[in-house]
């Protein structure tokens, strides 16, 4: 399984990568997609919304199961991936890049997703599974 050093992660299986402008793009991780097998749907948040650390901003539903997905951070939803509606397998087959799930606006810290595991310690949590 992929863990890209370059995004943080929390122990629900979410990634946060910081981009410009104070914004956090955020998708779930390769081993999450994994488990969750083919994805069939994803409900995302509305633009706008007021999203909390640990708190639901989405789901996602495949063939055998359907998930919650977290948010890492504070802040409000800038964007949705908006072509997951037509193709959310698109996580499955890209879930660090083209299957990013929202982005967020994070107002209050220089790095918000400092405080988010490390590749490292995500995939010791990962291997001790």
């Amino acid at each position: 399984m992929a863990t890209p050093d370059d995004r943080r992660y929390t122990e629900q299986h979410e990634w946060a990568q910081l981009q410009e402008g104070g914004v956090v793009r955020v998708g779930i991780t390769d081993h999450a997609q994994d488990a969750l097998g083919d994805i069939v749907f994803v409900q995302l948040p509305e633009v706008g919304a007021d999203v909390a650390p640990g708190a639901p901003i989405g789901e996602v539903e495949s063939t055998k199961s359907v998930s919650d997905v977290y948010s890492p951070v504070p802040g409000v939803v800038t964007a949705v991936n908006e072509a997951l509606h037509d193709a959310p397998e698109t996580i499955n087959a890209d879930p660090y890049g083209a299957g990013w799930l929202v982005e967020v606006r994070v107002e209050d810290a220089a790095d918000p997703t400092g405080e988010l595991l490390d590749a490292a310690a995500y995939q010791a949590l990962v291997d001790a599974s």
